[in-house]
């Protein structure tokens, strides 16, 4: 036991030091930048770094951008997984199986070999450089592990629930929102939290399709501040905590949805 605890401990020290070392980096003047010191809080410390990113640079500009794209992208993730996983979970039809082995062979192809006909498709509808091409574009991504996340926990909840539900007169609409739904909970928390994340982090797709200054997302704008001769390592580090902060959040609101096993006991009786 005292092993496993000491294996805990330094596990999650080695975790946290690359989060401290960039607070700690965030807090530098510019004269001591390049320090090797250890210290968590700097000598002469300063909250200048902070100050910049507010008020000097347009990083609220790429705050609200990144909000509204990975808000839509994840409502829309997870309008879409939801029902398209219950009905390749529930019903047969023609071509289910052909679609869920092309779902799942998208899942081998990384988004770098995705890039170009992505690119080549927004461009023949018009949609390069805007906030749907973008949208679309991280939706797509997002849901093919997202139907099949789905699919399997639809799978693990029992039919007779469903079939007791339609005996009373319920319509399928109405079992499905009204029992299956709330029971899938968990698995509509890890969509959410895939769909928000695959959005709130992605620099490679949005480099090449949002080419406006005024639709950067986060990544992008971060990426403002390094050039070929310098690195505003301060305004980096800051931003980069920033930018966290929303998605530990999201993940620390929704934790107690990520574990499994609510519809433990639905059935008893």
């Amino acid at each position: 036991m005292l092993l496993t605890y000491t294996f805990l401990v330094v596990f999650t020290l080695a975790t946290l030091y690359p989060i401290v070392q960039v607070f700690s980096i965030s807090l530098r003047p510019a004269n001591r930048l390049l320090s090797t010191s250890l210290e968590i809080i700097p000598q002469g410390w300063t909250l200048d770094a902070y100050r910049q990113l507010f008020v000097e640079k347009p990083f609220l500009r790429w705050l609200l951008n990144s909000t509204l794209v990975s808000v839509i992208v994840t409502l829309t993730g997870v309008a879409l997984a939801s029902t398209a996983g219950y009905a390749f979970s529930r019903f047969e039809f023609l071509g289910k199986k052909a679609g869920l082995t092309g779902l799942l062979v998208t899942q081998m192809f990384p988004a770098t070999m995705l890039l170009l006909p992505l690119y080549i498709m927004l461009v023949k509808l018009g949609l390069l450089n805007s906030y749907i091409g973008i949208i679309i574009v991280y939706t797509a991504t997002a849901l093919p592990f997202c139907v099949w996340q789905m699919k399997g926990y639809y799978d693990t909840i029992p039919y007779t629930l469903e079939e007791a539900a339609r005996i009373d007169g319920a319509t399928q609409f109405f079992a499905f929102y009204r029992i299956i739904l709330p029971l899938a909970a968990p698995g509509l928390v890890i969509t959410a939290l895939f769909s928000f994340i695959t959005a709130w982090s992605e620099y490679l797709v949005a480099a090449q399709i949002l080419q406006d200054s005024a639709l950067y997302t986060l990544p992008i704008g971060l990426k403002q501040f390094e050039s070929s001769m310098s690195t505003e390592w301060a305004l980096y580090a800051a931003g980069s905590l920033v930018v966290s902060i929303p998605a530990v959040t999201l993940f620390l609101l929704l934790s107690r949805w990520l574990v499994s096993g609510l519809t433990l006991g639905s059935v008893k009786g």
